[in-house]
């Protein structure tokens, strides 16, 4: 069963924040023999006092060579773990021993079940709780298509959890803080439990084998070795999930998912296959892009089949620049084989998501669906000389992460970075003071208000000036009224008799269209109709820029006897919950003025619900903050504009007073 000589498997460990990721991580590794390198070494995750980005590590455990990624737990920072999942052979879930927190696991447990990538859950500081694991089980199985097959079951002297008896072998260990596990008789106390839950666990995995089925049903014990075979085939086959228990601050039940993982978690070949890759003589995928100080681009790759070396091609390009990966140390190699995750240096061609094929680079996404953003700010340089340099370093932090996004919002002229949350905005605002040393301001963004009329006027206006030769003459009456919602602007003429030339009435329209930018109460003017019916000109002093000013002058001094009322915009909002949470979800979107459409369970999500709303705009600026806190992480939401409503009262008069102090401040 391990993996063959020569080769190297990954494994990805992943977990909401505060299961202990980081801690296993090490634990594994000093159980390996190796020495552990510096983690969490950036400024970002020094500052922040967590892990802001996937930390890799490499070791050897009984001949076999692994690399391990450690990744960020924050649920903003989730995007990034999930291009390091589909290209691990095998995912470690981390997870702690509270039912409370358990709808943190959910979109875990479904990306892994949707991309059939094998996971094993660790229960982690099972040594700190009074939690009965079968009663963990029951709620984590519910945010988990595949079985969860307990592999141990705890040994407990009191309340404590001081060891546990593997259901395989039926061999029992003592936990000893820092050192291996001691092997002990099954306690007497502990032999029922041990045999209720095996039996549990053969029901489970003969699910999946008719000829377990038979020996079940015949009575018959089948030898260790033959479980382990089979267990291994149905992880590498994602139809199971394996529960290992220990804690990773003491090392206790550490070496047991090591052997686990030697033994049991697919090579790399069987991962390769699942991408569709076992076809090409070299092909690797690039997990993600990191931009380093005096290195540049490093485009990190994890190797499928074949190797590749300094002084080979892709995409024409020779390569000079392999480095290992090993905590924040980078060190030059000369090549990497099959199953290594390896650094290439300075190679523009290559992006985050793409495949490279025998020398040539193929436009992927890796398997990894991008959220939409969820959280916005409106960002500028406090030095406005730093203009071009933040959209520059703008690019290469898209570039490192693809859930964040900066685009310019042209209805309010606002540079807005947007991504999972504020935790992430404030991490990317750390990257560029620490990286780029540009500092920016932060302010919520302004939502999209518009204006329109629900009354109609006629109006006259007249352009005329002079000041000596040509002079400007342009006389227009225009009636002004209401249209439908969504409507839009519609511009017509009924003139008669000449009173208007036909060559100037273009420029009316101009000139209104001009007018729309700005109406009485501030904001761009919609939903209207203006009707050019009469007017006057001069053969001499008449042209197309008076008119087009008379335009401009009539629909401004129109449209504040129209009745002018603010617009809002509505989004059709979905928000995602843990159906325990829906409650206080209903609860937010009616304290935000939003209106509940109704709510259904979440398609393919067990225990989850999706409520359906309209949210005004403005309700939504902090919204994933308050989901969050209401959900222990869990919940999201998306949202698409859906159309602007009128807004009245103290609301509307406190917009239209802040817009003019905008004005007059400048």
């Amino acid at each position: 069963m391990g993996t063959p000589s020569g080769t190297v498997r990954c494994a990805a460990i992943v977990g909401p924040q505060g299961t202990g990721k980081t801690t296993l991580m090490k634990a594994l590794l000093e159980r390996a023999g190796a020495k552990t390198p510096a983690l969490d070494a950036s400024a970002e995750a020094k500052s922040f006092h967590m892990t802001t980005e996937p930390n890799f590590a490499s070791c050897d455990f009984l001949g076999d060579q692994w690399t391990f990624i450690d990744c960020p737990g924050s649920s903003e920072l989730f995007s990034s773990s999930l291009s390091v999942m589909a290209a691990a052979d095998i995912v470690i879930l981390v997870a702690e021993p509270n039912a409370e927190r358990a709808a943190g696991l959910g979109g875990y447990f479904r990306y892994l079940d949707d991309h059939k990538i094998p996971h094993v859950l660790f229960v982690n500081r099972i040594d700190e709780t009074q939690t009965r694991v079968r009663d963990l089980l029951e709620t984590l199985q519910s945010f988990s298509d595949r079985p969860l097959v307990l592999r141990q079951t705890p040994i407990r002297d009191g309340d404590q959890v001081v060891g546990a008896i593997d259901l395989v072998s039926e061999r029992a260990w003592k936990y000893r803080a820092g050192k291996q596990s001691e092997l002990i008789e099954i306690p007497e106390g502990a032999k029922d439990r041990e045999a209720e839950a095996r039996e549990i666990m053969l029901d489970a995995v003969a699910d999946f084998d008719d000829k377990l089925m038979e020996q079940i049903l015949e009575d018959k014990a089948p030898p260790s070795d033959e479980i382990y075979g089979l267990m291994a085939e149905e992880l590498r086959d994602d139809t199971v999930v394996p529960v290992m228990l220990g804690s990773a601050a003491h090392g206790n039940g550490v070496t047991r998912l090591l052997k686990l993982l030697r033994h049991e978690a697919p090579d790399v070949s069987v991962t390769a296959a699942r991408h569709g890759l076992n076809g090409a003589a070299t092909a690797a995928s690039v997990i993600r892009t990191a931009h380093v100080p005096h290195t540049g681009k490093v485009s990190i790759l994890r190797m499928w089949n074949g190797q590749i070396k300094n002084g080979d091609t892709v995409n024409g390009s020779r390569i000079t620049g392999l480095l290992s990966l090993n905590g924040d140390k980078r060190d030059k190699v000369d090549s990497a084989m099959t199953g290594a995750v390896v650094g290439l240096a300075r190679m523009d061609a290559v992006n985050a998501g793409d495949l490279i094929v025998d020398g040539k680079v193929n436009p992927g996404d890796a398997g990894v669906d991008i959220a939409e953003p969820v959280y916005a700010l409106s960002i500028r340089p406090k030095n406005d000389k730093d203009d071009v340099k933040l959209s520059t370093a703008l690019q290469k932090l898209s570039e490192e992460d693809p859930s964040l996004i900066a685009e310019r919002r042209q209805e309010t002229a606002e540079l807005l970075l947007r991504g999972q949350g504020d935790i992430h905005l404030r991490l990317a605002a750390a990257k560029l003071k620490n990286q780029y040393n540009i500092d920016i301001e932060t302010s919520p963004p302004k939502p999209s208000y518009r204006e329109t009329i629900r009354g109609a006027t006629d109006h006259h206006a007249r352009h005329k000036k002079q000041s000596g030769g040509h002079g400007q003459f342009a006389d227009i009456k225009v009636k002004v009224t209401p249209a439908a919602r969504g409507a839009g602007f519609s511009f017509d003429e009924a003139i008669h008799g000449g009173t208007v030339p036909k060559q100037f009435i273009p420029a009316v329209e101009a000139g209104v269209k001009e007018g729309l930018g700005e109406g009485p109460l501030g904001f761009p003017v919609v939903d209207l109709a203006v009707t050019l019916y009469d007017g006057q000109h001069h053969p001499v002093d008449s042209n197309e820029m008076s008119f087009k000013l008379a335009g401009r002058q009539a629909l401004r001094e129109a449209l504040p006897d129209c009745n002018p009322v603010l617009l809002e915009p509505i989004f059709k909002t979905e928000i995602h919950t843990p159906s325990e949470h829906t409650s206080k979800v209903h609860a937010v979107i009616s304290g935000r003025r939003g209106q509940i459409l109704g709510f259904d369970a979440r398609t393919g999500w067990p225990g989850w619900d999706s409520v359906t709303a309209m949210m005004p705009e403005p309700g939504l600026a902090d919204l994933i903050i308050e989901l969050r806190s209401l959900s222990q992480g869990a919940a999201t939401y998306t949202a698409a504009f859906d159309h602007y409503q009128e807004l009245f009262g103290k609301d509307a008069d406190k917009i239209v007073l802040e817009r003019k102090a905008e004005k007059e401040a400048g």
